[in-house]
């Protein structure tokens, strides 16, 4: 099967973001912001099973916002004339938090979102199994893999391979892929404490970076703004950083829970 390109990947990420943020693929290189009302639909990465409060993306120019149509009075002034990147600055998104508390809303942690750009081949002496389907319902529950691999089977994106590195018997890190949204494979990785600075996690994403791209899909990877070490393994195993996102959840109540 071919692999795409950087630029197909390109071309096909503007397809899924413009699906998921009610736009078309060209808004996202334009010089103004975008706002659009939030839709859910088929075929958009699904983390819950309804349409966001709101959401923002940039790839680096402007940023293209798809809300509730209860925020597009403030947002529709705020986002005007503004540097969409800028956008996601803290003294930018403390006025946004200020107008989602107003509906018991909150942001969440911003995503720092990588494309594959360059194969990378890499080396280390150790040994490897893959596992895949149902095999990795073994997986399932157990807490030294919290980023590889979902905590239990999830229908909406479900995992679909694992590759696991040894010591003997003993795992030494994994890395996996979810189907976040149709050909799209989203990657995690975790490295247990004793085995950490030794480059297994670069060499785990190199191969299920490789393996994605060799059956035809996209791999991505996300991390946070600050973990400089998943962004070491995100840029050694070949990923540039290609996007931006943020968006909003419900306020917990905690006190409910309080006795």
């Amino acid at each position: 099967m071919r692999m795409l390109s950087a630029i197909d990947k390109r071309q096909q990420l503007l397809k899924l973001l413009s699906l998921e943020y009610n736009c078309s693929p060209d808004d996202f290189d334009k010089e103004d912001n975008k706002l659009t009302e939030s839709i859910f639909c088929a075929g958009q990465r699904q983390y819950n099973d309804k349409k966001e409060f709101f959401y923002m993306v940039t790839l680096g120019s402007n940023a293209v916002v798809t809300a509730d149509l209860s925020l597009h009075p403030f947002l529709k002034k705020y986002i005007e004339g503004k540097q969409g990147h800028w956008l996601f600055e803290v003294p930018n998104l403390l006025e946004i938090e200020k107008e989602l508390n107003k509906f018991s809303y909150t942001l969440m942690q911003s995503h720092h979102m990588f494309l594959p750009y360059q194969k990378v081949d890499g080396k280390l002496d150790c040994s490897c199994k893959w596992f895949f389907g149902e095999e990795l319902y073994r997986f399932y529950g157990d807490e030294r893999f919290p980023n590889a691999i979902c905590e239990k089977y999830m229908p909406q994106r479900p995992d679909r391979m694992v590759v696991v590195a040894y010591s003997g018997e003993e795992i030494m890190g994994m890395a996996g892929c979810s189907e976040d949204a149709p050909g799209w494979m989203q990657i995690g990785v975790d490295v247990l404490p004793n085995f950490r600075s030794k480059g297994i996690g670069t060499y785990l994403v190199i191969l299920l970076k490789n393996k994605i791209e060799e059956m035809g899909a996209i791999p991505f990877y996300g991390t946070s703004v600050a973990n400089y070490h998943s962004w070491n393994i995100a840029l050694n195993s070949g990923f540039k950083p290609t996007w931006v996102e943020i968006g909003a959840n419900p306020i917990v109540d905690c006190q409910s829970n309080e006795m």
